[in-house]
């Protein structure tokens, strides 16, 4: 079974390749071998590779290990929440000007 490519946008790939880039800097950081981290991840250390690559095809059950096993567990949880735009959002619902619907005058 042939590979299936990902065709991303430039910014995605930058995102991914600099999120792969900050979990072999924590990894570092913790001074884990990448061995040790892809055993207690329970994935192949060529898994491993690929996520400290950035590379697309890795699952984000993989990437979600990972993280986890480094006790960055709780950054998963902020990947899609935008705290920022959701604020905007409702104060510009509060800005809007509540209006009475026009009413048909002819009798």
């Amino acid at each position: 079974m042939a590979r299936k490519t990902i065709k991303l946008t430039p910014e995605t790939e930058l995102v991914i390749e600099n999120m792969g880039i900050r979990i072999q800097k924590a990894r570092l950081r913790r001074n884990i071998l990448a061995d040790v981290l892809a055993e207690h991840a329970g994935i192949s250390k060529g898994t491993l590779s690929a996520i400290e690559k950035g590379e697309p095809t890795v699952s984000i059950g993989a990437y979600a290990t990972v993280l986890n096993v480094l006790g960055m567990a709780n950054d998963i949880e902020l990947i899609a929440v935008d705290r920022e735009g959701r604020q905007r959002y409702r104060e510009l619902r509060l800005q809007e000007r509540k209006r009475a619907t026009k009413r048909n005058t002819k009798s």
